[in-house]
């Protein structure tokens, strides 16, 4: 199942790993443990934030993705299932419209 893994990094402990010269390593650390479909960095409410693609079998699986965040950045994450244009088109939408009209 495809999922969208919003993170916020919160600027502590970001700030002190950016100083230290560690940020990038961390970074690169998740992304290998995680292996994310892809990956895009942004601002999220006015701080550090990233949005991934990850694609899971299961729900057991979600910890593995967001342990790493919670417990190295003090992240928040939020997970979304997502659907490509695909998936809807199987989504059975024109049964679903008759049935509770």
């Amino acid at each position: 199942m495809r999922m969208l893994l919003n993170i916020q990094i919160p600027n502590e402990p970001f700030n002190t790993l950016v100083r230290e010269g560690r940020a990038g390593e961390l970074i690169a650390q998740i992304l290998e443990e995680t292996k994310p479909e892809s990956i895009y960095f942004t601002e999220q409410r006015g701080k550090r934030g990233a949005v991934a693609v990850v694609n899971i079998d299961d729900a057991s699986a979600i910890p593995a993705l967001a342990e790493p965040w919670f417990l190295k950045l003090d992240a928040e994450c939020e997970l979304r299932i997502a659907m490509l244009p695909a998936d809807l088109m199987n989504a059975g939408l024109d049964g679903l419209g008759s049935k509770w009209k």
